[in-house]
């Protein structure tokens, strides 16, 4: 079975992911075994403790590519970034990062661990005002997020987002709180990706292990595919509205957008 990951620290030492290309191309022949055969590489940007130009994120990912061809690695990349929002990202960084066609190209959003806050809603906003879709990484990691954290990014939903959660926080290996959060938004059918997340080195399992972990939260088999597969194809494919502020005066075409782009993700094959 073919998956597609949107979120993986592959690249090698950038962040908190591979150390080195040895363990990074390591990890990239694992996944390739595991029927991983594209993902995109998300280093930390905008981090206070890494401080990673996105700008050169995509000849990183080319150079990195061309290691992945030498060994015979059949591991399609593209560059990205999982941000830390913030409100000095320019339109060039982001689109640098960024995934889709245009009209519709989207970024990955890190909650922060230690819960949601109006920051975190404004760094958002920022990234929509400059005309980019969100997917929100793991929001299952959310500090407090199954005690009222959890409705004000579901609203986000409504303005377009979508979810991504982590494999790692369906197998348990993030907390308890992860972990029922996840089930529940998979559950729910509130995710719309699943990704590894995966850490070479420290974090190894391959997004593989989401369709069993989804359908043990209740996933159907044809769902855990959609979370794997299909679901992120599509985004690449088709991309995110964004660009929905200001929110009075566009309200209603960005919630059908919205609407619009959901249906393709859950309806795809």
């Amino acid at each position: 079975m073919a998956h597609i990951d949107l979120h993986l620290h592959l690249l090698p030492g950038v962040d908190d992911g591979a150390p080195d290309e040895a363990t990074a191309l390591e990890h990239a022949a694992r996944m390739v075994a595991d029927g991983v055969r594209e993902a995109t590489v998300t280093p930390h940007v905008g981090a206070p403790t890494i401080p990673l130009d996105p700008l050169t994120i995509p000849e990183r990912t080319a150079a990195f590519q061309a290691a992945l061809d030498r060994e015979g690695l059949a591991l399609r990349l593209h560059a990205g970034g999982e941000i830390f929002p913030r409100t000095d990202l320019t339109r060039a960084e982001l689109d640098a990062i960024a995934h889709g066609p245009p009209g519709a190209r989207w970024v990955l959003a890190e909650v922060p661990f230690d819960g949601v806050d109006e920051s975190f809603f404004a760094g958002l906003d920022t990234i929509r005002g400059r005309g980019f879709g969100i997917l929100i990484a793991h929001p299952e990691r959310a500090a407090g997020v199954l005690n009222g954290g959890l409705e004000p990014l579901v609203a986000e939903l409504e303005r377009g987002a979508a979810f991504q959660v982590n494999v790692c926080s369906l197998l348990g290996r993030q907390g308890p709180e992860a972990h029922a959060a996840a089930h529940r938004l998979v559950r729910e059918r509130l995710a719309h990706v699943v990704a590894s997340d995966g850490h070479p080195g420290t974090r190894e399992h391959t997004l593989a292990a989401g369709t069993a972990a989804a359908m043990a939260a209740g996933a159907s088999a044809t769902q855990a595919r959609r979370l794997t597969y299909a679901n992120p194809r599509v985004l690449l494919r088709d991309g995110l509205p964004g660009g929905t502020r200001p929110r009075e005066r566009r309200l209603h075409g960005s919630l059908e957008r919205a609407r619009q782009a959901r249906r393709r993700l859950v309806e795809s094959r």
